[in-house]
């Protein structure tokens, strides 16, 4: 189903960072796109830099009445996309903090299925969901414990979900490193640093921009028969 003007797409967490850039691509193909976030002054924000075909509401995905009450709101749609996710958390297992990883967990995977289980009422039977991965499943590594281990369950919950929920298609995206304020928790004079470094890590040269990844989400929405499908956005960072 190639999006067009009358397609609705709607991107939960789609107000910085990569579900912007989601929201940017899809609206440039002329859909009608719907974001949402908890905060409303970022749904604002958000929309001042999106064109008129986009529309936004607050929901908070820790909040099921939050969630049910914002599709409900909505009508039918075609797409969802989640990219709702807190900081990043990054560390050994000798500093593993359970209640740390709970709350990591929360929102990149149970507060996600928990979205999926509420939109599905308001879903076009022929359209499609994808959801934030990271390519960290792929190699793991010192200090991505947490974030591979979570993108490793997002893969699988969507080929799950994908052989549950057919004919609507389910799809992941796993980033690299993208260059997004995920990031501020480090040090600002550390970033070029870290950039720099992640990028020679790649077969590119370059991290990911959220643009990179936007453009990945519109294509699994476009490409009508794709389901169970992981897409990999890291510049060839799995293959050095």
């Amino acid at each position: 189903m190639s999006l067009t003007a009358a397609s609705r797409v709607v991107i939960v967490g789609g107000t910085s960072g990569i579900g912007l850039a989601v929201a940017q691509a899809a609206a440039a193909t002329g859909a009608q796109v719907v974001v949402g976030s908890r905060s409303e002054k970022s749904v604002k924000q958000a929309l001042a830099v999106l064109p008129e075909n986009a529309t936004g509401h607050p929901v908070d995905v820790t909040d099921q009445a939050s969630i049910a009450a914002f599709f409900d709101q909505l009508g039918t749609f075609d797409h969802l996309a989640y990219t709702a996710g807190d900081d990043l958390v990054r560390g050994l297992i000798s500093e593993y903090d359970p209640e740390q990883a709970h709350r990591f967990f929360d929102v990149r995977l149970f507060r996600a299925l928990d979205t999926v289980r509420l939109a599905l009422p308001h879903m076009n039977p022929a359209g499609s969901i994808t959801l934030t991965a990271g390519a960290a499943a792929l190699h793991g590594g010192a200090g991505k414990l947490l974030g591979s281990t979570i993108g490793g369950a997002v893969i699988t919950a969507a080929r799950s979900l994908a052989a549950e929920l057919a004919p609507i298609r389910v799809n992941a995206v796993a980033p690299g490193i993208v260059r997004t304020p995920l990031w501020s928790g480090l040090p600002e004079q550390a970033r070029p640093e870290f950039f720099e470094m992640a990028a020679k890590g790649t077969l590119l040269g370059r991290v990911a921009e959220p643009e990179d990844v936007g453009q990945a989400f519109v294509a699994l929405m476009a490409q009508d028969y794709l389901t169970g499908n992981l897409t990999v956005v890291d510049g060839g960072s799995v293959l050095r």
